[in-house]
């Protein structure tokens, strides 16, 4: 008996018209669903009046869930793969499923549709043409520095995703390293009843957000340096000055002012050597 295929479907991130005919038709015969969250999907289910076995399948699901939907496959029936909303495997689970899939010689076909990066793009009013998706950032310690520190370096424009709670403390973070006049989006919602998308810098987006919590979910996108990478070396004893400076008392913010303003560095180096300080 031939496998089945593992289709991987991408669902409406709010607006239901935004599935396509092609997803609807292939929600309403397959025989398996893996989504990320049941609850979710049972309703978008119900819609299409599908009516599939689903299990669930998201990035904390153990080992034994991803071996049993490789049976179903090998057995000859088709899955697929919907995460909670938007295109599986895109900061959502799915890659490795996929992989596993691939490796034991089954067909995985893309059913595309809507994602938040591109939608979010494609309203944003920022260059396209080139960009940096950085996903959810860590929320602390030094991955998360690095992370903001490429997205604050790069010159073309970064998407972020980030929840709610965490939206101004990612803006203040991005204003530390990008300085707080760089322009940037704040996608909330998106294709829901409740879209915002909203332009500014990123010191205007946080007062906003600081005085008005935001809902839902969120992107960010952050305009590039629109620079080459290549930059002039740093002045040697660059690192040394900063030491000097925190030996004195004075906080990593004052020191990162203190050597813009005497070597002219840019703010992102002079905060990474700051921070590198122990």
């Amino acid at each position: 008996m031939p496998a089945g295929t593992l289709y991987v479907v991408a669902t409406p991130l709010g607006h239901l018209g935004d599935l396509s005919l092609r997803a609807r038709d292939t929600l309403r015969t397959v025989p398996v669903v893996a989504a990320e969250d049941t609850r979710r999907i049972r309703p978008l289910l119900s819609h299409l009046d599908a009516h599939p076995r689903v299990i669930s399948f998201h990035a904390h699901s153990p080992e034994r869930r991803q071996t049993v939907l490789l049976e179903i496959l090998q057995d000859g029936r088709d899955v697929a793969l919907v995460t909670d909303a938007g295109t599986p495997g895109v900061s959502d689970p799915g890659p490795e499923l996929v992989r596993a899939v691939r490796s034991a010689g089954i067909a995985v076909v893309p059913i595309p549709g809507p994602t938040a990066v591109g939608t979010a793009l494609s309203a944003a009013g920022l260059p396209a043409d080139r960009f940096l998706f950085l996903g959810f950032p860590p929320r602390r310690g030094k991955d998360r520095s690095e992370l903001l520190e490429r997205a604050a370096e790069c010159p073309w424009t970064v998407v972020l995703y980030e929840a709610p709670s965490r939206l101004t403390g990612l803006l203040n973070d991005l204003a530390e390293l990008a300085g707080q006049e760089r322009e940037a989006v704040v996608a909330r919602e998106l294709t829901k009843v409740h879209e915002e998308i909203r332009t500014g810098t990123l010191a205007q987006l946080e007062t906003h957000y600081s005085a008005t919590p935001p809902r839902g979910e969120i992107t960010v996108l952050l305009a590039g340096t629109g620079e080459r990478s290549r930059r002039a070396p740093l002045p040697p004893d660059l690192a040394d000055r900063a030491a000097r400076l925190l030996a004195e008392g004075m906080s990593r913010k004052m020191a990162v002012q203190q050597l813009i303003a005497a070597y002219g560095v840019a703010r992102n180096d002079a905060y990474r050597i700051v921070t590198g300080i122990g």
